[in-house]
């Protein structure tokens, strides 16, 4: 009886170790491509540590542009805007600032629940094909903050699964 005993909780041990490892907000489309626009969507698997979410944070990045989130239901959305590190053109138009931050609030995601939060973008054709665009992400709850915000260096390998708070990603791949 004691190795049935062992076993269960071998398999309880990696469970809870799977889980933890992927218990971090990411991107539902993991990959992109350049030139082309991008539905992007951030999946919040919990809360901190047992308390529920009550603001999600979105960084854009630098070559996202033409970005509009999607309302939510029972939750405010603000689109904060400011000036691009250079001009883009998006169909024919010179863009020299637009969203670079998205925050979704006064809603309630508690912890044993997950849910999506939405934001339509256009990936613009500076952009590096084969490199991966980061979202950096805060997670704000009632009691606590998960900030979701590592970005590997430059040239290191794909993100290592030994980040704690490892920010979304998307791989970019050239327009075809």
């Amino acid at each position: 009886m004691s190795g049935i005993n062992h076993s269960l909780c071998l398999i309880a041990v990696a469970a809870l170790t799977a889980s933890s490892a992927s218990a971090h907000v990411t991107l539902e489309n993991r990959q992109a491509t350049v030139g082309a626009y991008y539905k992007a969507v951030f999946a919040v698997p919990h809360g901190c540590a047992g308390s529920a979410t009550i603001k999600l944070r979105v960084q854009i990045p630098e070559g996202v542009i033409a970005v509009k989130p999607m309302p939510k239901p029972g939750w405010s959305v603000e689109a904060i805007k400011g000036k691009y590190a250079a001009d883009y053109d998006y169909h024919g138009t010179k863009l020299s600032e637009g969203v670079k931050e998205v925050v979704w609030s006064g809603g309630k995601l508690p912890d044993d629940n997950y849910d999506e939060f939405v934001v339509s973008t256009f990936l613009t054709g500076g952009l590096k094909p084969n490199s991966t665009l980061y979202f950096p992400v805060v997670q704000e709850c009632e009691q606590g903050v998960s900030r979701w915000i590592d970005i590997p260096d430059e040239g290191s390998a794909a993100q290592s699964h030994d980040s704690k708070s490892p920010a979304p990603g998307v791989k970019l791949t050239p327009k075809p």
